[in-house]
């Protein structure tokens, strides 16, 4: 589920509709030569002036940026950029816009802009490019078409120490950060509970990311499944379940002994249970497990990846898509 902040305007941001792969021409800063046109004498005079300057020009030592390239230049696109969204999406003054900084781009032709908005007590990020001239913005994910972009996503996974079920040489692996109090969490867990019996051959891996900033018991529930993974990985997938069938009757109030009631029906032990909660190492996991989404662009739960294919949300039809195509095209 995304933070207040992402449906307000980070849909909008993570600019999954408007502005996806779209090109968006942005307006040149006018410049005071440019104010007003030349008349021929003028442009005569100025033609004579460029031809003085032209072994100045030549002289001017090679590898030296060009103006476009220049830290003002990249203040100036970073302000047309901000200028830009909050234009676009109108995000007036209770919006927080941090803009930068310009680096070059893989692709090389390229400056890449990230963007981090703020407000409401949320916030969310992506990425945009702008051609060196500052003149277009596109806003897409670059792909580099001589490598295998998938495979490349799942190395950089971290699977060790996770929840997990299924085979664990398997050939299709689905790494899903999730948040046990987030609904549409809880619908993706109904989605995999249904599909997953189809196909034994799948290895789910569950990975902590509690929205903490919208949900109240979120990281309590994460830790205490932890300490529960750490005694048995039958009684955490009991946990989870649990939690998710009972979200209703969890609240910050009583999450406390309600997820501590759910640990121990599911098979774990309270005398080992209660000092692992109390542990600060073991929010230390969940935060490290946290950090490693946010490496992967996680910004909104729940977000999977099968065979390194993003997906996000409960959408079984397309999960099935991407298990029934990676059963019949196994990677070589």
């Amino acid at each position: 589920m995304r933070s207040r902040i992402s449906k307000l305007s980070l849909s909008s941001l993570a600019l999954a509709g408007a502005i996806l792969l779209a090109i968006i021409f942005v307006r040149p800063i006018p410049k005071a030569s440019a104010a007003a046109p030349q008349n021929n004498s003028a442009a005569k005079q100025s033609t004579q002036a460029d031809t003085k300057t032209d072994t100045k020009s030549e002289a001017k030592p090679a590898g030296k940026s060009s103006p476009a390239q220049t830290p003002a230049a990249s203040g100036s696109i970073e302000k047309r950029v901000e200028d830009f969204l909050r234009k676009w999406y109108a995000w007036g003054p209770d919006f927080q816009l941090k803009v930068g900084p310009v680096k070059p781009s893989p692709a090389g032709d390229l400056y890449e802009v990230p963007v981090v908005v703020t407000a409401q007590g949320g916030s969310d990020d992506a990425i945009v490019y702008v051609t060196k001239d500052g003149h277009f913005m596109l806003r897409g994910d670059l792909q580099d078409l001589s490598g295998d972009p998938l495979r490349e996503t799942m190395r950089k996974l971290n699977l060790q120490g996770a929840a997990s079920k299924g085979p664990a040489d398997a050939k299709i692996v689905i790494v899903e950060f999730g948040d046990l109090e987030c609904p549409s969490c809880r619908q993706l867990d109904y989605v995999l509970r249904a599909v997953l019996p189809k196909y034994p051959q799948v290895r789910l891996v569950f990975k902590d990311f509690p929205l903490e900033t919208i949900h109240p018991w979120a990281m309590s529930a994460s830790i205490t499944g932890r300490c529960v993974l750490q005694q048995s990985s039958d009684a955490f997938w009991k946990y989870h379940d649990s939690v998710y069938d009972n979200q209703d009757l969890i609240s910050p109030e009583n999450s406390y002994n309600k997820l501590l009631e759910f640990a121990v029906q599911a098979g774990a032990s309270e005398d080992k249970l209660k000092p692992c909660i109390a542990d600060p190492k073991t929010q230390d996991l969940v935060r490290q497990s946290m950090a490693e989404g946010k490496v992967m662009d996680v910004t909104s739960t729940p977000t999977s990846f099968v065979d390194g294919r993003r997906m996000i949300g409960p959408n079984q039809e397309v999960l099935e898509q991407y298990i029934q195509y990676d059963s019949a095209h196994p990677a070589q």
